[in-house]
């Protein structure tokens, strides 16, 4: 990688110069001459209008045709996912609410390793979700079912991408600016396409999860298949094992505790997105949110944010606690063993 700096120095300043030679010639506030910059000399007062790139037209212009080819596609996409969200919906909605609730308190039992602080404080979340609000049981049940499926979606997309990054450095070298980017642009923002490529409702919200939560996941995915130690995974591949079998078998379980903390990563910040996608009209707890900053309403807006907290806590106390019983059998296993 060290030989090529130069070369990718020299690409940028390349690149640098193109955007500004394709700003000033396709500008229509730009001088007559080039001599007028070194005659006159006011443009270095104020941000010169003909040093302006043309981003905003030819990005419109690629989501038109991006809409135009692929329309059906998109459409297919947004009726998928619209159907899956309907069915877990009316599914989750359609349980009574002690089944729901015994079953999530079972999930923390079963996810902690048995341990009773963590059943307890998820038990009180859950029944104080119902216990502030009627109303904000079946929101908040729209809200999870959101978060459930793009985190499916990062999962199932995710954690591939990391354990390539991890296995080719020129993947995760050109993988890196992109997630990079991907965490620096303000969250709302991905609002605009899944509205373009969607309309309103959930299935925008949800492709917006997966843009804005997947980085995390990645990274750790491939932090946590990097730090595997090289000598275990010598030892799997001197006792005969491929390279499928070596990922499997060592590499993951070993990188789970790193992939846990992703996952958990992931869940929370798709809570935040979800609650930020009530704004282009996605149902949830959100929306409670939105309307009592709307009205003024410092109750509705305090009591909305007051369930968001507690179903934000089940959800890292779940996939927290589960990450740290894998952590645990990990370090255990320090040595990875063979058997015929």
């Amino acid at each position: 990688m060290e030989k090529y700096k130069k070369y990718i120095n020299l690409a940028y300043l390349v690149i640098f110069i193109g955007m500004v030679v394709l700003a000033y010639t396709t500008s229509k506030y730009r001088p007559e001459s080039v001599l007028v910059l070194f005659t006159d000399p006011s443009w270095l007062g104020d941000w010169p209008k003909w040093l302006d790139f043309p981003l905003m037209p030819f990005l419109n212009k690629w989501f038109d045709i991006l809409i135009v080819k692929y329309g059906i596609m998109f459409e297919g996409i947004n009726f998928f996912l619209l159907g899956l969200y309907g069915k877990m919906k009316n599914f989750l909605v359609g349980l009574p609410w002690p089944l729901l609730m015994i079953s999530v308190i079972l999930l923390a039992y079963v996810a902690s390793g048995r341990n009773m602080g963590t059943t307890i404080m998820v038990a009180f979340c859950v029944f104080f979700l119902g216990f502030l609000s009627p109303r904000y049981w079946d929101k908040c049940i729209m809200t999870t079912t959101i978060v459930i499926i793009g985190m499916l979606l990062c999962l199932v997309i995710g954690i591939p991408i990391g354990i390539m990054m991890a296995r080719n450095k020129k993947v995760r070298n050109a993988l890196l600016p992109v997630l990079d980017l991907m965490q620096t642009i303000p969250s709302f923002c991905y609002l605009i396409p899944g509205i373009l490529l969607f309309g309103l409702g959930a299935v925008p919200a949800i492709f917006a999860i997966f843009v804005y939560a997947v980085p995390p996941l990645i990274r750790l995915t491939d932090l946590g298949i990097r730090l595997v130690d090289t000598e275990v995974i010598e030892a799997s591949e001197a006792f005969g094992a491929s390279k499928k079998q070596t990922l499997w078998g060592v590499q993951i379980p070993l990188a789970l505790p790193n992939i846990m903390q992703g996952i958990n990563q992931c869940t929370m910040m798709s809570l935040a997105m979800v609650v930020i996608a009530s704004m282009i009209g996605t149902r949830g707890i959100g929306d409670e949110v939105l309307l009592g900053l709307q009205q003024l309403n410092v109750g509705m807006a305090t009591e909305a944010g007051i369930a968001i907290v507690l179903l934000a806590i089940i959800f890292d106390r779940i996939t927290q606690s589960y990450g740290e019983k894998i952590q645990e059998r990990t370090q255990k296993k320090k040595v990875f063993n063979v058997q015929d």
